[in-house]
């Protein structure tokens, strides 16, 4: 764990607007993600964003036996830690979040059921950020879930046009405090759609 504060620390001072905070999210955050994602039901989960793998560990405790877990990370270090988690059910990718679609589709996937994200919507380009809102939307299924922790509000005004209003939880336990912003795509659910 000591390990993983310092890569983390590492990596925001390399890249502040990349890594939105100095240390990893909290075991209380990890369970209200997880809790708000509904992953015990999904077939397919990505996360946007795994840092060194506190909330994809957590994700993948949830998640059934025949589900998958797609993880999209753009920095570097964060890429080789989670490349250590020893689970069939995950797959790491280096790169952008806007390439979720593209990512589902090369591995035959028509949908996600959940998307979980701890990107900084807050530091990023504002095309940036619309540009991820969108692909975010056009990879859910039906009554998916995206579900993105967050220091600031940003992501509400890129997500709302597409997804609408957002339920909110707060949780105070971590450092800094973190609002969990879940939002359900429009449609009837799908069946799991893993393998």
């Amino acid at each position: 764990m000591l390990h993983d504060n310092r890569t983390f620390l590492r990596a925001f001072l390399r890249s502040p607007q990349v890594v939105a905070s100095v240390i990893p999210s909290s075991s209380f955050v990890e369970r209200r993600v997880v809790r708000a994602a509904d992953v015990s039901r999904a077939g397919v989960v990505v996360e946007l964003g795994g840092g060194v793998g506190g909330i994809t560990r957590s994700l993948l405790q949830a998640m059934g036996p025949q589900a998958r877990l797609l993880v999209i990370e753009r920095t570097d270090r964060f890429v080789e830690v989670l490349k250590r988690i020893d689970d069939s059910r995950i797959e790491i990718v280096h790169g952008c979040a806007s390439s979720i679609v593209a990512q589902l589709a090369r591995r035959k996937r028509p949908a996600a059921d959940a998307v979980v994200s701890g990107i900084p919507f807050s530091t990023m380009p504002k095309a940036l950020g619309a540009e991820i809102i969108s692909a975010v939307h056009d990879a859910l299924a039906p009554g998916g879930r995206f579900v993105a922790y967050q220091l600031s509000d940003r992501v509400v005004r890129y997500a709302r046009p597409l997804l609408g209003e957002p339920a909110i939880e707060y949780e105070f336990r971590n450092v800094p405090p973190l609002r969990i912003f879940t939002w359900h795509k429009a449609g009837s659910p799908r069946k799991s759609n893993g393998i």
